[in-house]
């Protein structure tokens, strides 16, 4: 089993929600988040550049969903980013986790799997769960 987490093998997330959030969080109005990367959504909220579209994908993913992938602004990202819990973690499931793997083809992370569980473990215990008779 790997040590890593899941969460850097998988960015699906990142490209599959509009990353929406109080304007204010960004660099030019006191916040972290870098505002060239960002655009307008109303006159109090902005989005995360790449993300407000039909097949959405945040402008500082690296990576390739399902691979190694890595957040370029991870230290100043927006609330939203911050907020949002891999499924499994702290042993609930976040179903929202769970969508945006399945839109590309990842398995479900499940609240009693191991928080560091390898995409291949994840796999055949996907397999194997959906292959149990009936």
């Amino acid at each position: 089993m790997s040590d890593l987490n899941p969460c850097m093998t998988c960015g699906a997330c990142c490209a599959y929600f509009r990353v929406s959030f109080y304007w204010a969080e960004a660099n030019d109005g006191g916040g972290l988040v870098p505002a060239q990367l960002t655009e307008p959504l109303t006159p109090f909220l902005r989005c995360m550049m790449g993300t407000n579209s039909k097949h959405p994908r945040c402008g500082s993913l690296e990576g390739e969903i399902g691979h190694r992938v890595s957040c370029a602004i991870y230290p100043n990202r927006p609330s939203p980013c911050r907020e949002f819990a891999m499924s499994g973690e702290n042993d609930e499931e976040n179903e929202a986790c769970n969508r945006a793997r399945a839109r590309y083809g990842l398995p479900p992370l499940y609240k009693d799997m191991l928080f560091h569980t390898s995409l291949e473990a994840a796999t055949s215990v996907l397999t194997a769960v959906q292959s149990a008779p009936n």
